[in-house]
């Protein structure tokens, strides 16, 4: 980084929610000053360079970009390696930061939702605070504050937990654990599923939690298709969930 030229900022540019499927009008999710923000950028990190330039495209037939799409410049999240303790050397997260560090703002973009939020991007925005780069989160949608908003479980103490296990008596146990934990610490326990497996993680839900706990399920949010729904277990049994097998669901518990 020069001395008489300070760092530009990272700056983390919420997505939609809507990827993989029918897009709903950008500016009806994202406000028009940060759809203003990504459109003044020059330099991007994204987890792929082709959806990255779909959604410049969609923000620039709302706020003209700075540049013509072909000359602004788009570089990829590394894919993770073995031998280095988070899967990538240190010197790519410096090089995908040289933007910044020669005082241009640098935009991260994630396929949905906040970047670095349960999003690879976490580790560029560690890098960004090593290196003195700012870093500037605007406001965007997060399927999993969404979910949790809509649940009407306890928002004041929760957890993302990720993906649970695929085999059937490894998530079994582990969805014991999370409800014992629940119980014990009041705590609501946040987590996420492939979409073709929604089903099958219902399924393992009601034949695994107790009859009192609560489970909330938000699926397809800001999509026109989108719910979201919360009841007890025994309640959930009565009338199971017709769960689709492509629209992102949040699954959320808390125990009694």
């Amino acid at each position: 980084m020069s001395e008489d030229r300070p760092a530009g900022r990272l700056l983390l540019v919420p997505n939609t929610l809507d990827h993989g499927h029918e897009p709903v009008p950008i500016e009806s999710v994202l406000a028009r000053g940060v759809l203003e923000q990504a459109a003044a950028l020059h330099h991007w990190v994204a987890e792929d360079a082709r959806s990255a330039r779909a959604f410049l495209k969609r923000v620039g037939a709302v706020t003209p970009l700075a540049a013509p799409l072909q000359d602004i410049a788009i570089a990829e999240l590394p894919r993770a390696r073995k031998g280095s303790r988070d899967g990538v050397a240190p010197a790519q997260w410096t090089l995908l930061l040289q933007p910044a560090l020669q005082g241009h703002d640098l935009g991260l973009l994630s396929e949905a939702g906040l970047p670095a939020v349960a999003d690879p991007g976490a580790a560029l925005v560690a890098a960004a605070h090593a290196a003195g780069v700012p870093v500037l989160p605007l406001a965007g949608p997060s399927a999993l504050l969404l979910a949790l908003a809509a649940s009407g479980l306890n928002g004041q103490s929760f957890a993302f937990v990720g993906y649970l296990p695929q085999e059937a008596a490894a998530r079994e146990r582990r969805l014991r654990e999370l409800e014992a934990l629940s119980q014990r610490q009041q705590q609501t326990q946040l987590f996420i599923e492939t979409p073709y497996r929604n089903t099958a993680m219902v399924a393992a839900l009601l034949a695994a939690l107790q009859p009192s706990t609560r489970l909330a399920i938000s699926c397809g949010l800001t999509l026109p298709q989108g719910w979201s729904r919360c009841r007890s277990i025994a309640d959930w049994r009565r009338a199971p969930p017709t769960m689709p097998d492509r629209l992102p669901a949040v699954f959320a518990l808390q125990a009694a």
